[in-house]
């Protein structure tokens, strides 16, 4: 199985800090989650803030000025706050109003700052606060809600946290520990597509984040950003309503949520919380701003894809200026079902692993269900299916398979763990993809050598070499050299993101295919010897190092 099919193998999957919850202590988060305590559904308030029971085991709190959670209390203690500071959207919003209603078995404060409404509700007898964010427009920076959590109550030492991570080695947030080991809230190891809940779990209490559906998010399915991170002050988990840093796609506006606080005595928190799954019928009378209920929105089934290759996990995604949505294909026959998606016209995507083969537009109709004949991969859309004399990796949309590829997703590229970035390649070896590392850059591997022998009859003609990269940084793109006698042009930048990608643990840009024509009068005669081809990265933008023009890379091969 490759690198990206294992990956998504685990299907939906949680980030799980702190102890383990044991299988025998979890429960479920959801109505059933009741204390054993006969606390009386209701709100209250206290002057500076609405204090909700939520009749199981769960107090909360959220200032009346500006609309911040201000307490978290589970079963008597408290679990809000770090370093001084509330959770809230972004880094807290000014001055708003915030308003509370009751109606039955649902408690909903609303609070608007400017064209913002954000929401909090609770229900009861469960131990959990429901959110939902609708940002209209760029006048607030809403791209997060941080849930801040004290200091001491699950600390750990996992991929991004940096408690014990003194050394900055990189803006401000990559740190470095005393044995080389690197640590940031950036590097969460996994893709949206990979996780429905972040949180921690220890001492017999579970704090978790279950993530909405990223219908109003940008980036799609294998998109990564930070989810949380720890630090000597406490910790933080995150729901990104949009991030900026390695984004693909333009920022989309509108409601999201609901996204989901849930408590419970260890255990993950109940299924029927994730995302896909989450029933909100109770909501659809509460006056959310921008809400659409179940009703109002359609679905897209597609009975089959062929033309797949089956050691591949594929994915199907849909996407417009307003939403996006994906679900997997299943790996029996490619049938697929996206549910719950907004009515509009949308580009469908069919992705091999992270690679994109396939695209068409489908139309969704509230309360309908658009069903689709079977989708058929051109042979000529893989770009796996075309004859070559040799390939290092397959083309699957990822470098996972080269040196240090895995690493990446979770640690800066000087990490003490990390191969050499250097050494060449031998066509043959056996070792090809592992010995290639993941990543060139300008100024710390470029110029890399890879060796290949041609038969008299390959050596008399021309062939095109293809390069493919999954994203660049600074415009850095490959320059090619065959034998230190035909040297390739520059090619053009294609569009990649500006931010920061190969030093913050994502490697996901745009894919791109460069290809090059190279004579057959470039190729040595004598079968005898090697051919020695150099990949220089050329840019005129970056800085030095890790920070130098940079580029990621899913495959290389040479056609017949």
């Amino acid at each position: 199985m490759s690198g990206a099919a294992s990956r998504r193998a685990v299907g939906r999957r949680a980030f799980v800090l702190g102890s383990a919850a044991a299988a025998g202590t979890a429960a479920l988060a959801g109505p059933l989650a009741r204390s054993a305590s006969a606390a009386t559904f209701g709100w209250t308030d206290d002057g500076s803030n609405y204090v909700v029971d939520t009749g199981a085991s769960l107090v909360f709190k959220v200032s009346k000025t500006n609309g911040d959670l201000t307490s978290l209390v589970y079963k008597g203690t408290e679990y809000q706050g770090y370093g001084g500071k509330n959770s809230h959207i972004e880094s807290g919003l000014g001055t708003s109003t915030v308003t509370i209603s009751q109606s039955g078995a649902t408690i909903l404060i609303s609070v608007a700052y400017g064209t913002l409404r954000h929401y909090y509700a609770a229900r009861s007898g469960e131990n959990n606060v429901y959110l939902w964010t609708n940002r209209a427009d760029t006048s607030v920076a809403s791209t997060r809600f941080i849930l801040r959590v004290k200091a001491g109550l699950f600390l750990n030492d996992q991929p991004d946290s940096y408690t014990y991570a003194p050394t900055t080695i990189e803006a401000s947030d990559v740190f470095a520990k005393s044995d080389g080991q690197t640590r940031s809230k950036h590097y969460s190891k996994l893709r949206v597509i990979d996780y429905d809940y972040i949180g921690w779990s220890a001492n017999g209490v579970g704090l978790w984040i279950v993530r909405s559906n990223h219908e109003k998010a940008s980036g799609g399915p294998f998109y990564r950003s930070l989810l949380r991170h720890q630090s000597a002050d406490g910790g933080g988990l995150y729901e990104i309503l949009h991030y900026a840093q390695n984004q693909t796609e333009d920022e989309r506006f509108g409601l999201q949520g609901p996204y989901v606080i849930a408590l419970t005595d260890g255990g993950a928190p109940s299924s029927s919380l994730y995302p896909g799954t989450l029933t909100t019928s109770w909501a659809d009378s509460l006056g959310i701003s921008g809400y659409v209920a179940a009703s109002g929105r359609g679905r897209v089934a597609g009975v089959g894809i062929t033309g797949r290759d089956t050691a591949y996990p594929y994915t199907v995604g849909l996407a417009n200026s307003a939403a996006q949505y994906w679900g997997s294909a299943r790996s029996s026959d490619g049938y697929f079902s996206i549910a719950g998606v907004l009515p509009g016209t949308y580009t469908l995507t069919v992705f091999k692993g992270e690679l994109a083969v396939y695209t068409t537009s489908v139309t969704v109709t509230a309360g309908g269900t658009t069903t689709l004949n079977t989708l058929a991969i051109p042979s000529s859309n893989d770009p796996s299916n075309s004859s070559a004399i040799w390939r290092i990796n397959d083309w699957n949309g990822t470098p996972s398979g080269f040196k240090n590829a895995d690493l990446m997703t979770y640690a800066h590229p000087s990490d003490v763990r990390a191969a050499a970035w250097t050494g060449n390649v031998v066509i043959g070896s056996g070792t090809e993809t592992s010995a290639f590392p993941c990543y060139l850059w300008k100024d710390v591997n470029s110029g890399l050598l890879v060796y290949f022998k041609l038969t008299a009859a390959q050596a008399a003609a021309a062939h095109t070499l293809r390069i493919g990269v999954t994203t660049a940084y600074a415009n850095g793109r490959p320059q090619v050299v065959v034998n230190d006698t035909w040297t390739s042009a520059i090619p053009s930048p294609p569009t990649q993101p500006s931010t920061r990608s190969l030093t913050n643990g994502s490697y996901r840009g745009n894919n791109h295919t460069f290809t090059y024509s190279v004579p057959a009068s470039a190729w040595r005669t004598d079968t005898s010897q090697y051919n020695i081809l150099k990949i220089n990265v050329v840019s005129g933008s970056g800085t030095t190092a890790y920070l130098s023009a940079g580029t990621s890379i899913d495959a290389i091969d040479l056609l017949t």
